[in-house]
C-alpha cells in the first residue's frame, strides 16, 4: 500500500474530526429521540418525599391479603399518566385531587379484574372520600366496559378509560406493570407510594388498613 500524501496526511485529522462529531451527534439525537417518546421511564422526583412518607407508613400494613403490596423505595412520579373521566374528559393522575387514589388499571377480558371489580367497588363505598378515592381505569373499549360493571353489579365506581394503550405501556417500561390488573396506590400530586400486581382483596380488613394508613382516614 503506498503511503498517504502530504495533502491526504493533511486532511486526515479533519477527516477524523468530523467522524467523531457525527458519532457523538448520533448518539444525542437517539438519547434525546429515546428519552422524549412519551413512553419512556417515569422520572424520579424531588417533589414525591411526602409520597414516601406515606409509603414509610403503609409499610408495616402490607400482609396478609395485601401482602404482596410493594412499597415505593424512591421518589417517582406518575403525575403526567394520562387517560379520561367519565364525561371523556382528558385527565392526569395529578388532576384528580388532593387525596390519595387507588388506581386499578383492568380490563373485560381480565378474569381476576372480574372477582377484584366488586372488593374495589365496596371499599370505595366504606372508604372514598375527600381524602381517598378508588380510581379504576380500563384499558379496552368504554362501550364494553359499561356493559361489564352492569353485569357484575358494580355501581359505585366511576368509569376512566384509557384505550390507546400508552398508559400501561408506560407502567410496562418502568417496571411497574406485567399483566392485569395492576392498581397503583399515588398520594395528591401523582406520585408512587406503592403498587400491587394482581388480584387482591381490597374490602379485607389488610386492605382498609394500608390505606388508612396512607391516607389517614
Amino acid at each position: 500500500m503506498s503511503e498517504p500524501s502530504s495533502r491526504q496526511r493533511r486532511l486526515l485529522p479533519v477527516f477524523v474530526g468530523a467522524a467523531v462529531a457525527g458519532l457523538v451527534a448520533g448518539a444525542v439525537a437517539v438519547y434525546v429521540m429515546g428519552s422524549g417518546d412519551g413512553n419512556g421511564n417515569l422520572a424520579a422526583n424531588a417533589d414525591c418525599d411526602d409520597a414516601l412518607a406515606a409509603a414509610e407508613r403503609v409499610a408495616p400494613h402490607a400482609k396478609g391479603q395485601v401482602a404482596a403490596f410493594r412499597i415505593a423505595t424512591e421518589p417517582r412520579s406518575l403525575a403526567d399518566l394520562a387517560f379520561t373521566d367519565p364525561d371523556g374528559e382528558p385527565v392526569t393522575l395529578a388532576s384528580l385531587g388532593d387525596k390519595v387514589s387507588l388506581v386499578n388499571v383492568w380490563a373485560t377480558w381480565c378474569v381476576p379484574c372480574r372477582e377484584e371489580m366488586p372488593t374495589l367497588d365496596r371499599l370505595e363505598a366504606e372508604l372514598g372520600g375527600e381524602r381517598f378515592a378508588v380510581v379504576p381505569i380500563n384499558i379496552d373499549s368504554t362501550e364494553r366496559a359499561e356493559a361489564f360493571l352492569t353485569d357484575i353489579g358494580v355501581t359505585g365506581l366511576p368509569l376512566y378509560s384509557e384505550v390507546s394503550g400508552k398508559f400501561f405501556q408506560r407502567l410496562k417500561n418502568a417496571g411497574l406493570a406485567l399483566g392485569l390488573p395492576t392498581t397503583l396506590l399515588v398520594d395528591g400530586k401523582g406520585c408512587e407510594i406503592g403498587i400491587l400486581e394482581g388480584p387482591a382483596e381490597w374490602d379485607s380488613d389488610d386492605a382498609k388498613a394500608l390505606i388508612k394508613a396512607a391516607a389517614g382516614v
